[in-house]
């Protein structure tokens, strides 16, 4: 049972805590102990909280929405989009590359591993935090989405000036919880090879990005991989 509990970095745990003690979240960790009793469940337990444990709260300025962690063995670390170093890269995080090679003009990145974009403030949020293996969707409406919205929600109450990329209708959907009087949002088409030439292709959200850092006063991402 171990590696369900909340292993979270200390500035998330203090914020998230109530959560924690939800009947909704105790059902999900109920949830989580029968499905690992019965299926492959990815990401490992110990990656389950990376998006948190690798971006600090007080460090969040960029928050970047995905939906499920890929479900092939070996992809999900705990990131939305990204995997970690050896691993073939998904079309959907091509399609990222692409654009990103396109906008900013850096060398085609040579792994899927994002987590540098991480300890520059980049919190990379999946909505649900497992999946059975080979089944998409398979740990959607189990609870994490409303721990999901409560993240997002308190980033959006007690923090000013987030920039949000919400790509695709279902991470746009999470809009309803963010105050745009106060944070930026840039939408986009998903980047899956099913909607990418909608839209995504050409969208520059990531020197927009930096644009709005440095009208802040912040520090610009480096998002050379």
């Amino acid at each position: 049972m171990q590696e369900i509990q909340p292993q979270i970095e200390a500035s998330w745990e203090e914020i998230l805590k109530d959560e924690f003690q939800q009947p909704y979240f105790i059902a999900l960790k109920e949830f989580l102990i029968q499905e690992k009793k019965k299926h492959l469940i990815y990401p490992k337990g110990e990656h389950i909280f990376n998006a948190f444990n690798f971006t600090p709260f007080g460090t969040v300025k960029v928050v970047i929405i995905g939906q499920d962690p890929y479900h092939g063995p070996g992809q999900a670390h705990g990131l939305s989009f990204s995997v970690p170093n050896g691993i073939k890269l998904p079309p959907s995080l091509k399609n990222i590359f692409k654009e990103l090679v396109s906008d900013v003009s850096i060398d085609v990145p040579k792994n899927g591993n994002l987590s540098s974009w991480t300890k520059q403030g980049v919190l990379l949020l999946n909505t649900t935090l497992t999946v059975r293996v080979k089944q998409a969707g398979s740990h959607q409406k189990s609870g994490w989405e409303t721990f999901t919205d409560a993240v997002i929600r308190n980033i959006s109450t007690q923090k000013e000036g987030i920039i949000f990329l919400l790509w695709g209708l279902f991470a746009q959907n999470k809009s309803a919880f963010i105050d745009q009087s106060k944070h930026h949002i840039l939408t986009a088409p998903h980047p899956s090879p099913f909607s990418a030439y909608r839209g995504f292709f050409g969208c520059k959200h990531f020197s927009k990005t930096n644009t709005l850092l440095k009208k802040q006063n912040q520090q610009p991402i480096n998002w050379q991989v």
